[in-house]
């Protein structure tokens, strides 16, 4: 009998190598990328613009129309901005460790949370799992600025004003999560849980093990989504000592200072928007790779 599977020749690694796909010209492609790439620095022009105006002495912040390069580069606003923050009361490494602390607890928080709730309403029917995901849609409708009273009279109830917990708990019950994590996880092999339940796992195990691993597109995203909203969260109106305010509180006061601070104020915008932009281009490769990867059906 003639082997159907015949291992792979040069001609058929040539052939597919060097096919292409009818339906596109090579002019096709190329203006395509042209598109592409204008497109790309559309986005990237405000980022790049901002990272020059750090470099700028006054007087080139203060021309107009703006050069886009800096002419005389220098670092003079970054050394100038940390000589602003030292006559602030409380030192910088407090503002830092404030916005870190916050910032780490409630992503983890709200990315563990949501995530538990929304692998129970997506693999368990129980009595109220719809009107319970119902809830949550609907609260998606309402910005921070709706629920930020009925928040503050939360916290204050919990006796929680001016602490820590009044900005990560919260952020621990934000309904985003919980609805995007279901939608993933909705899209899970019920049939791979049911087997890791007969060979024995727990269900934290299958939780952990199984489900996570092959939700981490969503909850890459909503770690993206969480660490924005916290590490630029200025919290004023919940936390009144000023060491326990945050950095963009702090960076806000340096932005305060009018014309004479324009420099350092130029090199605050580069400070808080390093920390999301890295985060973005690390979680943006891992969840490529894992939607390459993973995509599993029943």
């Amino acid at each position: 009998m003639k082997n159907k599977y015949r291992p792979y020749g040069e001609h058929d690694i040539h052939h597919y190598k060097h096919r292409r796909r009818p339906n596109r010209s090579v002019t096709g492609d190329v203006l395509l990328y042209i598109f592409i790439g204008l497109l790309g620095l559309t986005f990237v022009f405000p980022l790049f613009f901002t990272v020059a105006n750090a470099f700028k002495p006054l007087d080139e912040l203060l021309k107009f129309p703006p050069d886009v390069l800096p002419r005389n580069p220098t670092t003079d606003n970054f050394s100038d901005l940390f000589v602003v923050m030292s006559t602030f009361s409380v030192p910088f490494s407090r503002y830092l460790f404030n916005t870190l602390f916050v910032t780490v607890v409630g992503t983890v928080g709200h990315i563990l949370i949501g995530s538990m709730a929304a692998y129970a309403l997506a693999k368990y029917a129980f009595p109220g799992s719809r009107l319970l995901f119902n809830m949550v849609v609907k609260g998606m409708m309402f910005t921070g600025w709706v629920t930020a009273i009925p928040n503050y009279l939360i916290m204050c109830r919990l006796h929680m004003v001016d602490t820590y917990w009044s900005l990560i708990l919260p952020a621990f019950a934000a309904s985003t999560s919980m609805f995007l994590m279901k939608q993933f996880m909705e899209g899970f092999p019920t049939s791979i849980i049911e087997a890791a339940k007969i060979d024995g796992a727990h269900e934290w195990t299958i939780f952990m093990r199984l489900v996570m691993p092959n939700v981490k597109p969503a909850w890459l995203t909503m770690t993206i989504f969480s660490v924005n909203a916290l590490w630029n969260s200025w919290a004023t109106n919940v936390i009144y000592t000023e060491s326990k305010k945050m950095l963009a509180y702090a960076l806000n006061q340096v932005q305060a200072g009018g014309i004479a601070r324009m420099g350092p104020a130029a090199a605050v915008m580069v400070v808080m928007i390093i920390p999301p932009i890295a985060l973005f281009i690390f979680s943006q490769s891992q969840i490529m790779e894992t939607m390459a990867t993973s995509g599993l059906k029943d």
